[in-house]
């Protein structure tokens, strides 16, 4: 493992601050709309109209197939959890990017049915609870939270959304697909722009995708000629059974988009998931101290992050004939927003949801998805934020919010949240 994981690169600053990714992204949403959001869910659980149109903010489309489309967007629990729900009805091909070949390129995120049963078939046996309880934590989780825990107790103060939480997803799953800790930044940094983030020219984003690619193609190669306990290997082996065809491995193009889809999942949502529980639970010190003495709490904690203020707070579907939702009708072909922040603070269900509170009872959320499209990766980031927190807790059994810099607050964009840093005193 590279010593870039403890570095003060600057590339940490530059990738892993909420605030410049939503910049960057250029859907940064300066005023916190969280009340605004409250007053349209009780008016109706379905709106005509994009929540950022609803909301007088300028628009921010990251679906190309969306764009002229008619738009819906749900904001109660139960219309949410009824589009997740039912694919006959409301698609994820949405999400599709179009691309030359037309390939698959988001990979199981643009699927629905047999066919993304049997994607995830192929690829759920490496996420399973027990492989993340043993084959991730033993390989690759707890030597990274030990060498950022080393890391830390060199420091009085420190930036956890920087000096943690943004380095031990990236630089897990990284080694765990299997790159050399080194690369983690540098993969990351060519995945955005690869993506158009900050404003990229075309000929650069043209450049950084078929940099990420020649990466995991050259990876591929070298374990097809010395295999390794890793994830491209596993990837490499697993079976495909689409409906009607034969039982085939996963062609190097399919590994090399599923590997790309882990990496970056891996590396973006748990960095910012994991500084969210951070933040209700050092908000709150009582309930820090409490789970700090009790780690089976630890669950409960994550969970209650999720349902509070999920990382990722958009998903979108396409409407695959006419028909109504929540009583509104929208036609063929129109989009519907699922915003997954607004559900999970639906007051029909939640006392006080704006609330962190991971003692109340438990109840379905949807911070984690809901349904065939469930995050795949789930038992992994669990594991992650239980071990990275268990870290933390075990070294600093006082850990509090730095009284000498402004109290941390949920920033970013509408679609993907995060603390805008977290400024501890380590003791």
């Amino acid at each position: 493992m590279s010593d870039l994981l403890l570095a003060d690169d600057p590339l940490y600053e530059e990738l892993y601050d909420v605030r410049r990714e939503a910049e960057a992204m250029r859907n940064y949403v300066a005023e916190d709309q969280t009340d605004a959001i409250a007053r349209l869910r009780a008016q109706a659980p379905v709106h005509a109209g994009s929540l950022r149109s609803l909301l007088n903010l300028p628009e921010h489309e990251r679906h190309p197939l969306a764009i002229g489309k008619p738009r819906f967007c749900a904001l109660s629990f139960d219309a949410c959890e009824e589009v997740l729900r039912d694919s006959k009805r409301f698609s994820s091909r949405i999400v599709h990017h179009p691309n030359p070949g037309e390939e698959k390129s988001m990979g199981v995120l643009e699927m629905d049915g047999p066919e993304h049963r049997a994607y995830r078939r192929a690829l759920q046996p490496i996420f399973l609870k027990h492989n993340a309880e043993v084959w991730w934590r033993h390989g690759w989780i707890d030597k990274t939270v030990e060498r950022l825990v080393a890391g830390l107790k060199q420091r009085k103060t420190a930036d956890l959304n920087l000096h943690y939480c943004a380095r031990l997803p990236v630089h897990t799953i990284t080694t765990a697909i299997g790159l050399s800790g080194d690369a983690a930044l540098e993969f990351r940094l060519a995945w955005m722009k690869s993506g158009g983030v900050g404003r990229v020219p075309p000929e650069e984003q043209r450049a950084a995708a078929q940099q990420v690619e020649a990466i995991l193609f050259a990876l591929i190669e070298a374990r097809r000629a010395v295999p390794a306990d890793d994830v491209i290997t596993r990837l490499m082996a697993s079976e495909l059974a689409l409906p009607g065809e034969p039982v085939r491995k996963l062609t190097d193009r399919e590994v090399m988009l599923n590997a790309r889809l882990i990496m970056v999942a891996g590396g973006g949502t748990t960095w910012r998931q994991m500084g969210i529980t951070l933040l209700g639970l050092l908000s709150n010190p009582e309930q820090y101290a409490e789970v700090c003495a009790d780690r089976s709490l630890l669950p409960l904690a994550i969970e209650e992050s999720a349902r509070w203020c999920s990382n990722s707070g958009l998903f979108c579907r396409e409407v695959m004939h006419d028909t109504e939702l929540a009583g509104v009708f929208m036609p063929k072909g129109s989009v519907i927003e699922l915003w997954l922040n607004a559900a999970n603070r639906d007051p029909s269900r939640w006392d006080h949801p704006e609330r962190y509170d991971y003692r109340r009872p438990v109840v379905n959320h949807l911070g984690f998805g809901i349904g065939q499209h469930r995050c795949l990766g789930l038992n992994v980031a669990h594991q992650e934020m239980i071990a990275g927190l268990g870290g933390l807790m075990d070294a600093f059994p006082n850990l509090r919010l730095d009284p000498d810099y402004p109290a941390p607050f949920i920033t970013g964009g509408l679609e993907q949240r995060g603390p805008s840093a977290l400024r501890v005193v380590l003791d």
